[in-house]
């Protein structure tokens, strides 16, 4: 081939070169007009930016406030004077002055011509699908009047559906190719599952070597699921069993609730986020079927109690006992998704993780023991459901070493968005139900507990007991406020002095004790990568939660998703939790009583170890 058959044909108009940029203008503001609207925007500013901060209707589909920019999808076009072709409004970088048209004919027409030509690789009937009045391809085809297949439409699926994963389905016959499961993957998550491969009509979105999720290194996060506009990713979804099951009188089901669910599901019954529904939740779920409605918030007590307990016995082992087998700094490790991140990713530091169970499969190990004594219940009729924001939280509960009750903990786990339509099908506006409290005997807990919804709140929760412990004294925060711990900067680093300790703790005298809070698996790795450079050498405890925002952000929560809506999500829970009269783990006296009647070699015994724990670690004769 010839040199010339590589060049690139020859304009019949010169090409308008935009100037060099000049420093001068970063900052600055310009003047634009969008159809009839004058307005000022600072200088990079895209053209949808504008538009939306103006109350001006752009549609899009691959644009995501989380996500990098792609302008893939072509769908927010829009006419610019001057230029001879539409242009991608959510890449289009604003550094002069232009005039735009958002809804011109030939700009309504090229979305609709876009629309049809995604619907005619689209297959799939809408009512049946899981998405269904929440598709963005969906609500965008009402939106153009979209009532007919211009370019036909698939007679069945071209892919089959893999539904190899405990977590994530994936129905590539439903996908747009909007690439935003690639982004979060890939530039959200940086676990890197998935990829567009091939060209042309032959493009899909794939694992490595098309293999199914769950033999590749798919973390189980669901942040994919919440930013797909389509159903082609959706959770694997237990509710026919649970219905099974609470239709079964020889069965005892109980559920528990995490905070973070009840923060949020609200906006699944169209009320706007930012209020927690914790009791109105507790009588929909009753008026389902359940038998026994708990709060996950307290096994997250008992877990600060066993997390903490072995954070001090590595301290005193490491520091005192000289063993340098000990590692430190001690890993939360209360979200799978992050779990499975270390396994893939790290698996030299696993040692650095704590041993503790995550609330989620606690609750299961004791309601099958503790509880089935308690009630005389026997524990094969005992059925466990964990209401959780977490996509995750169902492959953790199905890991084959989460039996040591003699049973599987928890048997089925249940997102935030699985629930509502439970709860719709029964029949219930949730808004609308009357107020209840959680059944005995986990029916009470701290507000320690309930901040493990957000980013942040194991260390708060962890650091309020910890201190207290060892010195007798409250942490020296207004209101039990850890601020150090709270916000959405993706790492936080921070420490706390310990000064005139209790007798037993003397050894930690003057200790700065240091932390570190991250979220989201991207922050994780950046975390991992200084562990392994020795720039955390010096640092005690580090708190990873796998999502964006923690819990609140996970991948069974409403979508869409946001940081405004995350950050009115956290707002909720620390609402309600300085509302409680109790903020403090070690203060719960449900605690305290299973440690009496139950776990009675204490936090980190020889029975919390086998039941509570996911490896044996000799305590020694050290008390606490």
């Amino acid at each position: 081939m010839s040199d010339n058959n590589l060049r690139a044909p020859v304009s019949q108009k010169p090409l308008t070169v935009p100037k060099p940029l000049d420093n001068t203008t970063i900052g600055s503001m310009i003047s634009i007009q969008i159809n009839e609207k004058k307005m000022t925007v600072p200088f990079g500013t895209t053209i949808l930016e504008a538009c939306r901060d103006n109350q001006i209707h752009v549609p899009s589909l691959c644009h995501h406030e989380d996500l990098c920019i792609a302008g893939v999808c072509r769908i927010c076009v829009v006419e610019v004077e001057g230029m001879k072709t539409l242009q991608a409004s959510c890449a289009f970088p604003i550094t002069q002055q232009i005039k735009v048209k958002t809804s011109s004919e030939r700009v309504r027409k090229a979305r609709r011509h876009i629309l049809d030509l995604m619907l005619s690789e689209h297959y799939g009937e809408c009512y049946s699908c899981v998405r269904n009045k929440k598709c963005e391809l969906q609500s965008l085809a009402d939106e153009y009047g979209v009532d007919s297949f211009t370019f036909g439409h698939p007679d069945k699926p071209k892919y089959e559906i893999d539904r190899s994963s405990y977590s994530v389905m994936r129905d590539m016959n439903k996908c747009i190719l909007c690439r935003r499961c690639v982004r979060t993957c890939i530039d959200l998550q940086e676990v890197g599952v998935l990829e567009a491969v091939n060209r042309g009509d032959e493009t899909k979105i794939a694992t490595f070597f098309d293999r199914p999720l769950n033999d590749v290194i798919c973390i189980n996060c669901g942040q994919c699921i919440n930013r797909c506009p389509t159903a082609a990713l959706f959770t694997n979804d237990p509710s026919d069993e649970i219905w099974a099951a609470i239709d079964d009188p020889k069965k005892h089901v109980v559920i528990q609730t995490a905070p973070s669910p009840r923060a949020a599901i609200g906006e699944e019954f169209g009320m706007p986020a930012g209020k927690s529904y914790t009791r109105e939740l507790n009588t929909a779920l009753k008026r389902i079927g359940f038998d026994k409605v708990f709060d996950t918030d307290y096994t997250a007590d008992l877990t600060i109690m066993e997390e903490g307990t072995e954070l001090l016995l590595r301290l005193k082992k490491k520091l005192v006992d000289g063993d340098d087998s000990v590692k430190l700094p001690q890993f939360t490790s209360c979200s799978p998704g992050w779990v499975k991140f270390i396994e893939h990713f790290y698996p030299d530091y696993l040692d650095y993780l704590s041993t503790a169970k995550s609330p989620q499969q606690m609750f299961g190990a004791i309601t099958k023991t503790f509880y089935a004594q308690e009630t005389g219940i026997d524990p094969a009729d005992i059925v466990t459901v964990a209401l959780m924001p977490c996509s995750a939280k169902k492959f953790e509960c199905n890991r084959p070493e989460m039996i040591d009750s003699g049973y599987k903990d928890i048997d089925y786990g249940l997102t935030t968005r699985e629930l509502a339509k439970m709860i719709r099908e029964a029949g219930i506006h949730l808004p609308e139900m009357p107020k209840a409290d959680f059944d005995d005997p986990f029916g009470e807990a701290s507000g320690a507990g309930l901040i493990f919804g957000a980013t942040g709140g194991v260390m708060e929760a962890a650091l309020r007991t910890a201190y207290e412990l060892i010195t007798g004294r409250e942490v020296p925060f207004e209101n039990l406020r850890i601020e150090a711990c709270r916000g959405f900067d993706g790492i936080k680093q921070a420490s706390v002095k310990l000064e005139g300790l209790k007798t037993e703790w003397k050894f930690l005298e003057g200790v700065d004790l240091k932390f570190v809070v991250a979220h989201g698996t991207a922050n994780a790795r950046k975390v991992m990568e200084m562990l392994k450079s020795g720039e955390l050498s010096d640092v005690h405890f580090i708190e990873i939660m796998a999502c964006p925002g923690g819990c609140i952000g996970g991948g069974g929560q409403p979508i869409p998703t946001s940081p405004e809506i995350r950050a009115l999500r956290a707002k909720a829970i620390y609402e309600e939790e300085e509302s409680l009269p109790l903020r403090k783990s070690h203060e719960n006296k449900h605690i305290h009583y299973i440690y009496e009647k139950f776990l009675t070699d204490g936090p980190c015994g020889h029975k919390s170890h086998k039941l509570l724990h996911t490896k044996y670690t000799k305590r020694g004769d050290f008390i606490v």
